[in-house]
């Protein structure tokens, strides 16, 4: 078989290795996509070719015949939280399966960076993009806005727009983790929460309120602190509330970072606080402290969404496809001594 190469130093094409397995160009691209109408003979002698010539498909190109730029957007708001690597991963997974790349950018949860962010990735003719949204007005974000491309949203809902979304059971876990501190005997409970501007954050405090109110108890507001954004507000604020007369017994923390510096706040002090919060984190279960734990499968959030979005990239439908919701459960996790 002729060996063939398209020039020096420049890489193979699917007519080069046609030329070195003796077959047609179609029948490669047949190969390549495993379409069964190929004999066994000619599969083996283009895939020896592939081999040989070390061919690659070029993607983007062939993406681009296809009527897509074979990538979608991701973005985030905070890469540091382990949480939004594991929904990141959840995205790529799915996008993986249909042969499309991601590209991941992060707003640090600023409005106007996620706007520039989202207009980029627009301009780059990305097929479709994921959104955790970074504020709670969304203009930007809507099919009009984005010239009709497919968008979902995930752990925070629309808000003055439709689109598909993923969000957490923030409500309802929030107000089981306080429930069990409830029925732990614990009647002065602190809350340590992320801004109430966001959707996590509201709906988590709600879930704490309810508690309280189902038991029949009067939440005190002066145990109450928000708009804490990291592990050092977080200290600071638990540092605050346990230094107070009739401080809390335990604590209840919207994510896993405000969790954190509720627990160095603790040890610290050295006193014994019963903790709960949003979100699993590594280590938690050696940390020899009683913590109750909301969590759930944050791949499955990015999951989901990636397959929302494949679904509006792929719909073929002649009528509007109404916005979806889907809602991932939690569960509680008990570690310590309590």
């Amino acid at each position: 078989m002729a060996q063939h190469r398209s020039g020096d130093g420049a890489a193979p094409t699917m007519r080069d290795v046609a030329a070195s397995a003796g077959v047609s160009a179609m029948t490669v691209s047949r190969v390549l996509k495993n379409d069964a109408r190929v004999s066994e003979t000619a599969r083996e002698r283009v895939l020896a070719a592939v081999g040989t010539l070390g061919y690659r498909r070029n993607e983007t190109a062939r993406s681009l015949r296809l009527g897509g730029s074979g990538m979608i957007g991701l973005v985030v708001t905070n890469l540091a939280n382990p949480f939004y690597s594991r929904l990141a991963l959840g995205v790529q997974e799915v996008a993986s399966e249909h042969g499309l790349r991601v590209l991941l950018s992060n707003t640090a949860e600023q409005v106007d960076k996620e706007r520039g962010l989202v207009e980029d990735l627009a301009s780059r003719q990305v097929d479709g993009m994921i959104v955790v949204p970074a504020g709670s007005s969304h203009r930007h974000l809507a099919p009009a806005a984005l010239r009709g491309m497919p968008i979902v949203l995930a752990s925070r809902p629309p808000a003055g727009m439709d689109a598909d979304c993923v969000l957490v059971d923030d409500f309802g876990g929030a107000e089981q983790a306080t429930g069990q501190l409830i029925a732990d005997g614990h009647r002065r409970i602190g809350f340590l929460g992320n801004p109430p501007a966001l959707y996590t954050g509201a709906e988590r405090f709600r879930g704490y309120w309810a508690a309280h109110e189902s038991a029949g108890i009067e939440p005190d507001e002066s145990r109450v602190r928000r708009g804490l954004t990291d592990v050092a507000t977080a200290r600071a604020a638990a540092l605050s509330l346990l230094d107070a007369p009739d401080a809390p017994t335990a604590l209840f923390c919207t994510n896993n970072r405000l969790t954190q510096g509720a627990i160095r706040a603790v040890r610290e002090l050295g006193r014994p606080v019963a903790i709960a919060g949003f979100d699993d984190f590594d280590l938690a279960d050696v940390l020899g402290l009683p913590l109750t734990i909301v969590s759930y499968d944050a791949d499955e959030i990015g999951r989901r969404a990636g397959q929302m979005l494949i679904d509006r990239i792929n719909g073929t439908a002649t009528e509007p496809i109404p916005a979806r919701r889907t809602v991932v459960p939690t569960h509680v996790i008990r570690y310590g001594t309590h």
